[in-house]
């Protein structure tokens, strides 16, 4: 698997493309899970699917995500986060 930061960034950019049902090229890095109709259990789901596709573990409480030390303010936050743990994990 390749963990260039490109490859990582397409990848989570589709795992979400495919929750909020839209193309990946629809997708900001300044958009907001609402912004793209994603709910929380949506939210909850791309969570899972990207834990799955890097073989990772996301600090993510989704009972009280306003606690939680992973960033889900936008796109860019997101990517960044998993990107760092991606990059912990190399």
């Amino acid at each position: 698997m390749s963990t260039d930061p490109q490859s990582v960034r397409d990848r989570i950019v589709a795992i979400i493309a495919e929750q909020a049902m839209l193309d990946p090229s629809e997708i900001s890095v300044e958009a907001t899970p609402a912004d793209l109709g994603i709910d929380s259990l949506g939210l909850v789901e791309s969570i899972f699917a990207i834990e799955e596709a890097f073989d990772i573990s996301i600090p993510f409480n989704a009972n009280e995500p306003e606690k939680s030390d992973f960033d889900i303010s936008n796109m860019g936050a997101i990517i960044a986060a998993v990107e760092k743990l991606v990059a912990e994990k190399a």
